[in-house]
């Protein structure tokens, strides 16, 4: 009776694109604009349709009153029937999976022993669907090429982590990553209809498919022996063919579709350092869908975590790096976005748009022993972004893999201002500010050396005037600041650069322990 059940149904799934308000009417649901592709990230709700294929000839329980003897029979077998299918529907539960499909672009026909999924809309359309991709590839193709040469000095950020914002559902959801939670499911007089969910953000960040898997059983109520002891002792004390052997005739069926899955934005960074301050420019890009996707938020964070070791069996970790953990200069609020008209959020972009944000890094005061020159700081980005395609997800936070930057603090910095324009043959000076927190020295002059690397280079320094070639600033004890200012005339009119012919001599006590700095260009 079950097993001809099972082959008397039909199975559909339904991926609607607009939220479900009213399942009792079949009409509507099926009428409904339906997708034909998913992104990852996102919370997917569907239908999944269990449709009696003898339902023409079963009647409804509201049938004429009145009639013959035969007409009466008739309908009392079609009756009991109907009531049949209203037991066994009404007794039917359904859970819904997700796990990685196919990598490739093209879907194969699988014939298997479960119940197949049927195309019954958009989201069957197996031709839309390859245009769609096709077109989509076309026109990044046809457009490649100029978005290379303006993202050359950009890297691309690989995704490294996916989840979403859903509410209620999605928290649910997460205790139990691989099972969704289920809604009563409603049953009609030929069709039971079941709402589940399932969320796409447990997913390799690389998958461009998604199978969607849904198993429908019966539930029945436990025997009485494994209420009282439970599955494991029952197990322990009988074969377990023996214990299962009545669940071979329960219905039992499983439904299954591949559907595309569209990755996130494309996220590329470029870092920077301008006079002393740590830049970065993100770069958002719509490359992968022509829907309009709404970029909510950014930011850029340490990603402390990279200092980790993966978890071991015994779920403990290992810290391979506490150098970042342990010098506290970049906090979770060190990046600060900064706020323009042309970076106002949310920001819309459409297919192929793409959109940069300028970051500066603010480091936390820290004592100067405590710093670290040179420290190299990973860092991730996170992407708050949505589409109006995705019904049921709020958002999605996508998270980045960032290039670390490296923290430059040197303790012999020499910097140099001067007006930026002089008249010609016009006396004017640069002040030069020496900050030594690197030791003490017995002697620091500074001395002009314009030597020209060609015959216009030469030209150009014979019109460069330094009336104050070699200047003695004496001894310079570590922790101090000197300041000091150097004439010069320019004689023709051009644009002139000064600080790198000045040189700084410094005379010291050399030691093994702190040898000589390095030489650095002024700025």
């Amino acid at each position: 009776m079950v097993q001809m059940m099972e082959s008397q149904c039909e199975y559909f799934m339904y991926f609607p694109a607009v939220p479900i308000t009213d399942l009792s009417d079949p009409a509507r649901y099926r009428t409904l604009p339906r997708r034909s592709h998913l992104y990852l990230g996102e919370t997917v709700r569907f239908l999944l349709v269990l449709r009696c294929r003898d339902a023409g000839a079963t009647p409804t329980e509201h049938g004429p009153a009145g009639g013959g003897d035969g007409t009466a029979a008739g309908f009392g077998t079609e009756s009991a029937s109907s009531r049949a299918w209203r037991e066994l529907a009404g007794s039917l539960c359904a859970v819904a999976s997700v796990s990685p499909g196919e990598s490739n672009r093209h879907r194969g026909n699988h014939h298997q022993h479960h119940h197949d999924y049927q195309s019954s809309g958009d989201e069957g359309n197996e031709d839309g669907e390859e245009d769609y991709i096709a077109a989509a590839e076309a026109a990044i193709a046809a457009l490649g090429s100029r978005v290379d040469s303006r993202c050359r000095s950009f890297r691309d950020c690989k995704p490294l982590l996916i989840h979403n914002s859903s509410g209620t559902a999605s928290r649910e959801f997460r205790r139990a990553p691989v099972q969704s939670p289920l809604d009563e499911p409603v049953v009609l007089t030929d069709e039971v209809i079941f709402p589940l969910t399932v969320s796409l953000d447990k997913l390799p960040v690389s998958t461009l498919k998604v199978k969607v898997m849904v198993t429908v059983w019966k539930r029945e109520a436990e025997k009485a022996e494994v209420q009282e002891l439970g599955y494991l002792s029952v197990l322990q004390q009988r074969e377990p063919t023996h214990t299962f052997r009545h669940d071979l005739n329960t219905f039992k069926a499983q439904v299954s579709t591949t559907l595309t899955v569209l990755p996130p934005p494309t996220l590329r960074c470029k870092q920077m350092t301008v006079s002393g301050r740590h830049l970065a420019v993100l770069k958002v890009l719509n490359e992968s869908s022509q829907e309009e996707v709404s970029i909510r938020d950014v930011r850029i964070l340490p990603n402390l975590n990279a200092s980790y070791l993966p978890m071991m069996p015994d779920g403990s970790v290992l810290l391979v790096d506490n150098v970042c953990h342990q010098s506290g200069e970049v906090g979770m609020a060190s990046f600060c976005r900064v706020d323009s008209l042309a970076c106002r959020l949310p920001s819309m972009l459409s297919a192929l748009e793409e959109h940069d944000f300028l970051f500066q890094l603010h480091l936390n005061d820290m004592p100067q022993d405590d710093s670290n020159e040179g420290l190299e700081v990973p860092l991730v980005a996170v992407l708050q972004w949505s589409t109006p395609k995705m019904p049921f997800t709020n958002c999605i936070y996508t998270h980045y893999r960032l290039p670390s930057i490296r923290l430059d603090r040197p303790r012999f910095v020499m910097t140099a201002s001067c007006p930026s324009t002089v008249r010609v043959k016009e006396h004017f000076k640069v002040k030069y500010v020496l900050l030594n927190n690197l030791q003490d020295f017995l002697a620091v002059r500074l001395v002009w050396t314009p030597e020209g690397r060609g015959q216009g280079e030469d030209a150009a320094l014979a019109a460069v005037v330094c009336h104050t070639p070699l200047s003695n600033l004496g001894h310079c004890r570590k922790g101090s600041t000197l300041s000091f200012s150097v004439a010069f005339q320019i004689l023709k009119p051009g644009l002139y650069e000064l600080s790198q012919h000045m040189k700084l001599k410094l005379q010291f006590t050399a030691s093994v322990s702190n040898p000589p700095p390095d030489a650095r260009p002024l700025s």
